[in-house]
């Protein structure tokens, strides 16, 4: 059984568990389905509250497939909602991220 079939399994039953579904998502970019990976990480910048960590994966996920824009909403989501629950750290490192990508039309 594959770390994806297990995670798979757990979430069977616990499907709301965060961790797991963004375990998940990381071991679909691990296997090369961007598609997959990518609608798990944006089902999680959707809960309520957001989880921060997974702006960051999809923006740097996106920006490794040249999708450079996408990756900057990201981040710029992301920030927002890092700063929203007080994670200064990550807000930071996003913004960091997104400054290395330069300003959109380049």
């Amino acid at each position: 059984m594959s770390r994806r079939e297990k995670i798979e399994a757990m979430l069977v039953d616990e499907p709301r568990d965060t961790f797991l579904r963004y375990s998940l998502a990381m071991e679909l970019e691990k296997e090369g389905d961007h598609d997959a990976s990518l609608a798990k990480f944006n089902e999680l910048t959707r809960d309520e509250p957001p989880y921060v960590p997974a702006f960051f994966m999809a923006a740097q996920q996106l920006a490794k497939l040249n999708r450079i824009n996408e990756a900057r909403t990201y981040l710029r989501e992301g920030i927002d909602a890092a700063r929203a629950q007080g994670n200064a750290h990550a807000a930071g490192e996003m913004s960091e991220f997104l400054a290395s990508l330069g300003s959109a039309g380049e």
